[in-house]
């Protein structure tokens, strides 16, 4: 074990997991023959003391909101300890890799990340050249990202915070212990808004059958009853997913899990999901992001509006839960197409299917999206705003900027009253309603409402910019 070298790890949010954002790179590190201290600010404070013994911190920020946290606690590192070297990782890391280098960051790391973290560890502890560390960016020298296929060890979670610490899995009542893990990493598609597509680029990796279930296993000991499998897309490569799933059933058969694919795999294969059903998946989480086809072609997503019904029912017969995930504003969402969501969700029963907080999400522009090169951009898009990690963009049609806000603060009210979904909805509809100057109604086609289905107790979000309860977590770092 190299004594020279004092790491220390950090992890800021990681939407209620323990963070693979730890797991993977100690493994690494251990193998290389260094160690390294972990904190996950997400469920334990900031602890000056190990900041100020540190020689190198590594910031997670797998997504905006972790980075806006990871700012926070650069801050505070810098303060405990000035001669720290501090690095940031991850996909929000590399898209704002300017932004940091001028401030808070000695260096930042994208793509496939911890072969690099642990040359930069080796480099630091040598009294080398950092220069020479591929995959590095530095003041002055911003990197391409390392997209090498990596060779990953199982992740060490032995030390991390337990299990009954994170997000709970719901389902009739009843809340168990929440596994994460991933079986494949970037993605094979090119959704204009994603932060994964200027990072990989189209790629993805598979992470090896026997790693997978290596990890699993270390989490069902430490109690996990449920599984997210986190892959940006589980079905990037079908054939390694149903692998994946039946070595899963076959050695943890009361298991249940859960994953995330897009609409158009949903119906490319539908063969699929019937096993998937009987192998203990629950639910499936699918980025529908509107119904409108004007915002799903800008945004790329591979889909059109009648897909999201017929992927619905693919769903329904396998006996799957569908947990969509909406941007309901961008630059292209007109009044009648944010109603026509509400509507849809209304008719088919979707309320608890999708909660309302999905309803005051507004895309996010972050430096390096192709958005920016919209052809209608001069209408909406503002400056690049570094600080704020991303575009100013102004809706065109001003009442669906006031009407952001106006369902934002509604939705802050919800949560914090504890209001069902279902009454939550009926006030958005009022709020949407009254924006565009039609009287307030109910609807005229409400389906049957759905059972709660299987969650977790905290939502998923991307491609979004904060709300108020992850702005929250910033201003109580």
């Amino acid at each position: 074990m190299n004594s020279r070298l004092h790491l220390l790890l950090i992890s800021t949010y990681d939407l209620g997991h323990q963070p693979l954002s730890l797991a993977w790179p100690l493994a690494l590190l251990r193998q290389a023959g260094l160690d390294a201290v972990t904190l996950d600010l997400a469920v334990d404070p900031f602890d000056p003391a190990q900041a100020a013994a540190a020689d190198l911190v590594v910031v997670a920020t797998p997504m905006l909101t972790a980075l806006r946290l990871g700012l926070a606690a650069a801050e505070r590192v810098r303060a405990a300890n000035p001669a720290a070297h501090i690095c940031f990782w991850g996909l929000y890391a590399g898209l704002n890799a300017e932004y940091l280098l001028a401030g808070p960051a000695d260096s930042v790391i994208a793509g496939e990340a911890e072969g690099v973290i642990v040359a930069l560890a080796h480099t630091l502890a040598n009294g080398a050249a950092l220069a020479t560390v591929p995959g590095l960016s530095l003041p002055g020298r911003l990197a391409a990202p390392d997209l090498t296929r990596p060779s990953l060890p199982v992740p060490a979670r032995a030390g991390l915070p337990a299990l009954d610490r994170y997000a709970r899995y719901m389902h009739n009542g009843i809340a168990r212990l929440a596994g994460y893990t991933e079986a494949t990493r970037g993605c094979l598609h090119l959704c204009r808004h994603c932060p994964i597509v200027p990072v990989y680029q189209g790629r993805f990796h598979v992470v090896p059958v026997a790693t997978v279930l290596a990890d699993v296993r270390q989490q069902v000991a430490a109690g996990a009853e449920h599984l997210t499998f986190g892959d940006p897309d589980f079905l990037n490569g079908p054939g390694h997913a149903i692998k994946v799933a039946r070595a899963l059933h076959a050695e943890f058969p009361r298991l249940t899990w859960d994953f995330t694919t897009k609409v158009e795999h949903i119906l490319q294969h539908r063969a699929l999901f019937p096993e998937f059903a009987t192998l203990g998946a629950t639910f499936v989480t699918s980025a529908v992001e509107s119904l409108s086809p004007l915002v799903l072609q800008r945004l790329a997503k591979g889909h059109a509006p009648a897909d999201v019904p017929a992927a619905l029912a693919i769903l329904d017969a396998a006996g799957l839960a569908l947990r969509p995930t909406l941007v309901a504003f961008t630059p292209w969402t007109t009044l009648a197409d944010y109603l026509e969501v509400i509507d849809f969700v209304e008719a088919h029963g979707l309320q608890q299917h999708i909660p309302p907080i999905q309803l005051a999400v507004r895309l996010l522009v972050p430096p390096g999206s192709p958005l920016v090169d919209s052809p209608d951009a001069a209408a909406w898009l503002g400056p690049l705003d570094p600080a704020d990690l991303g575009y100013r963009w102004t809706h065109p049609d001003p009442r669906l900027d006031a009407l952001y806000a106006a369902v934002s603060a509604r939705v802050g009210e919800a949560d914090a009253n504890g209001e069902l979904p279902v009454a939550t909805y009926a006030a958005i509809r009022a709020l949407a309603l009254t924006a565009a100057g039609r009287p307030v109604q109910p609807a005229t086609k409400r389906g049957r409402l759905r059972p709660a289905p299987p969650s977790l107790s905290e939502n998923w979000f991307c491609c979004a910019e904060p709300n108020i309860s992850q702005l929250n977590l910033i201003q109580n770092l």
